[in-house]
């Protein structure tokens, strides 16, 4: 007997099985040729009939490429097979399984060796011996990265610990030890990354030290110690002359000086890495140093100016004299107009180098630590000025009340600088779209290139620190992309690869091959595009395209 059996891998047929004289195949038969490798998806057509013709039993004719295909048995399969008088066997089309989206499927998924160390508790040493593969990093300009089948890892995990049981004991003890680490910022997974970053973590450190002593950092640092110094040299002159302006001014450097350590602070914190708790860094660490400077200006500066110069128009005293407070408000008057000059240049190089006036760079708190230090050496001048007028004044008249309205007069600037500081940086807390013009700028950008149809729901977000945040929903042209793919491949020879499939499957392989190649290229061009975003938006540090 010659028989066919067309194995379609992956396919469930639904047939049924005639045999031409009898009907059916009897069960033993259908036993022997299942053991003899057959799947008997299929129907049995004789190939003799009553006058001599061949044809097939409620069948369709079976084509002469599937006749060429033969298979010759031995034994009891071979007797059994005789049987059947000359049958052949034949695979009819079935149904495919189709991919159901709803049901979980891990057997393809990756994942990374950090996450194979913290979530299964693995160690390095561990991961030696596992297959590799390398992957597109999701951080842009990075190299690619190393990542490893979830399903090797988990059974390299279960090999480790011996059971199922022992693994997830293991788990939850991990997931414990985050939970109980994660308000200390110390999670297991930095101890895990310190053996990989120790070196980088260094370069970082020395990057900040130099941050720090420039621009804004150094603006900040410079007006401490000039404000720290007058503070106390003010204080020293209002304990000899007793004056309320005097007073005022004293507080005033002194809440300088703290309000300046606390900018200096969140400058420093605002450079910080990024870590698992805060994955967009600290950036806004500036906006909410300066929210507290302006706090503290307030209640502590204009609030005991505003108290000082209440209680001297309430009770009046004689000034004593005021020729060594003179001479302080001289040198506090030249030493508050050196840092105003370092704020000023500061700001003046910021607002030209983003393209905008210096008014709308203070108003829109671009610096906001460099603009707390301009606007207290604004007031710092002023105030010195009215101080030294109110008490050539009172020295004039020998009339007290002069000197208890040159407080007064300072806590009211005080009062709006504190007012301005805190309501510029609130808004930028809250969260403030950068300028419409930038960002109409950036989505002409985007609609021009090829790979882009349209963009919708754009949301660009001034993060502080000079860092913007871009997001959109993007439409993708699928011609466009496949184009693209096809633009790196040799016709020709594909060509000639579908013309030799002769099954289903070969198709649906060639179909995945290709779908995951395109789905790759997809990824690539989403790095390309937001790589020449931040090229030219250098401001724009992360972008979140989402595909449609």
């Amino acid at each position: 007997m010659r028989a066919l059996c067309l194995l379609l891998g992956g396919w469930a047929p639904s047939a049924r099985c005639q045999h031409a004289s009898s009907g059916v195949i009897s069960g033993r038969q259908l036993k022997i040729l299942t053991q003899a490798g057959y799947r008997l998806s299929c129907i049995m057509a004789t190939r003799t009939t009553s006058n001599g013709d061949s044809r097939y039993t409620n069948a369709t004719k079976v084509p002469k490429s599937i006749l060429k295909k033969t298979y010759s048995v031995n034994g009891p399969e071979k007797k059994a097979i005789s049987e059947m008088q000359q049958t052949i066997i034949k695979a009819i089309k079935g149904t495919r399984i189709k991919l159901d989206v709803n049901q979980a499927y891990t057997e393809r998924n990756f994942i990374t060796p950090i996450r194979a160390m913290t979530e299964y508790g693995l160690k390095l040493q561990d991961l030696e011996g596992l297959k590799k593969t390398l992957r597109r990093s999701p951080i842009s300009d990075n190299p690619p990265i190393t990542v490893f089948l979830r399903r090797d890892v988990e059974t390299k995990a279960l090999e480790v610990y011996g059971s199922r049981e022992a693994l997830e004991r293991a788990q939850q003890q991990q997931i414990e030890e985050i939970e109980r680490l994660r308000d200390e910022e110390n999670l297991t997974s930095k101890k895990v990354l310190k053996e990989f970053y120790k070196a980088e973590k260094r370069n970082v450190e020395k990057k900040q030290r130099e941050l720090i002593l420039k621009g804004s950092g150094k603006v900040v640092h410079t007006a401490v110690i000039i404000n720290a110094a007058n503070c106390l040299f003010k204080t020293v002159a209002w304990l000899y002359s007793g004056s309320h302006s005097m007073f005022a001014e004293a507080v005033h450097s002194f809440a300088d000086t703290l309000n300046q350590l606390i900018l200096a602070f969140g400058i420093r914190k605002s450079l910080q890495q990024a870590n698992p708790n805060h994955p967009y860094g600290y950036h806004n660490m500036r906006y909410v140093s300066s929210l507290i400077s302006g706090v503290g200006i307030f209640f502590f500066g204009a609030g005991l100016a505003w108290y000082h110069g209440v209680m001297g128009l309430l009770y009046p005293e004689a000034v004593q004299s005021l020729y060594w407070a003179f001479i302080i408000l001289g040198g506090s008057l030249l030493t508050e107009g050196g840092t105003l000059y370092v704020a000023f240049r500061e700001i003046r190089s910021g607002a030209r180098n983003e393209n905008v006036s210096m008014l709308d760079y203070i108003v829109r708190s671009r610096d906001p630590s460099v603009n707390v230090v301009l606007l207290e050496d604004i007031a710092a001048v002023l105030g010195v000025s009215i101080a030294a007028s109110c008490m050539g004044l009172t020295h004039i008249y020998e009339n007290p009340l002069f000197d208890a309205v040159g407080s007064l007069l300072i806590g009211g600037i005080l009062t709006s600088v504190a007012s301005f500081i805190v309501y510029t940086n609130t808004t930028a807390l809250v969260g403030r779209s950068i300028p419409f013009e930038q960002v109409q700028k950036i989505n002409r950008e985007l609609e021009s290139d090829v790979m882009i149809r349209a963009i919708y729901d754009v949301k660009a977000t001034d993060m502080g620190n000079q860092v913007v945040r871009y997001k959109a929903e993007v439409d993708f042209d699928g011609r466009e992309l496949t184009r693209s793919y096809i633009d790196t491949l040799d016709l020709e020879m594909m060509l000639q690869e579908v013309q030799g499939f002769t099954t289903i499957e070969e198709l649906d392989a060639f179909m995945l091959k290709h779908g995951e190649s395109i789905i790759d290229l997809l990824g690539a061009q989403v790095d390309r595009i937001e790589r020449k975003l931040k090229e030219r938006h250098p401001d724009v540090r992360h972008v979140d395209l989402e595909v449609l």
